[in-house]
């Protein structure tokens, strides 16, 4: 492990139907074959249609020194997919917020998991937060030509689907891009 990491972590146990096991896993251990965790991602978005992102500290495992989204982590045991969410908002940027009342605005199965990406809306004043010295080393809200650019330039963490998380924070479910999404939602 390095600096930023606890290895005593432990996370729930669940399986490939996403039902928990009642065992436990210790960050770092080998997970076994058929064992899952949750890590969770939130996506904050403000009114003037702009990601918050934070730059990864140097000495993190995978990505150091890039951009990611707002924030990301692992559930810890005992939380649910919400309450590790606003846990890692409050530990990685310093903000609390409540989503007593979202769900996940889409899931992606990774090997060892399930990914839980919430999509918020909300105006941050960046200057006020309190950026967790062992992950975060700055934050920035960037538009959308911003954050592929940064994508190009090698400089953002490359997850598949950043040209459509823009659209995918005002929609549920699936939608016909060249199909008015207005009418398309009606219906």
């Amino acid at each position: 492990m390095t600096r930023g990491e606890n290895e005593n972590e432990l996370w729930d146990i669940y399986d490939k139907d996403r039902k928990l096991t009642g065992r436990i896993h210790r960050r770092g251990d080998k997970m076994e074959e058929g064992d899952y965790h949750l890590v969770v991602h939130v996506c904050i978005f403000n009114r003037k249609n702009q990601l918050l992102l934070q730059k990864r500290q140097p000495w993190k495992i995978g990505w150091p020194n890039m951009w990611d989204l707002t924030v990301g982590g692992s559930a810890v045991a005992g939380d649910d997919s919400t309450i590790a969410a606003e846990r890692e908002v409050s530990e990685e940027i310093g903000l609390d917020i409540d989503l007593t009342n979202e769900r996940p605005r889409f899931t992606i199965n990774f090997p060892n998991g399930f990914d839980d990406y919430y999509l918020i809306t909300q105006d941050v004043n960046i200057e006020t937060l309190r950026l967790q010295e062992d992950e975060v080393q700055a934050v920035k809200w960037v538009d959308k030509e911003e954050l592929l650019q940064m994508v190009k330039n090698g400089e953002m963490i490359p997850y598949y689907f950043l040209n459509s998380i823009f659209e995918l924070k005002d929609i549920w479910g699936s939608w016909i891009p060249s199909i008015d999404r207005e009418s398309s939602i009606k219906q």
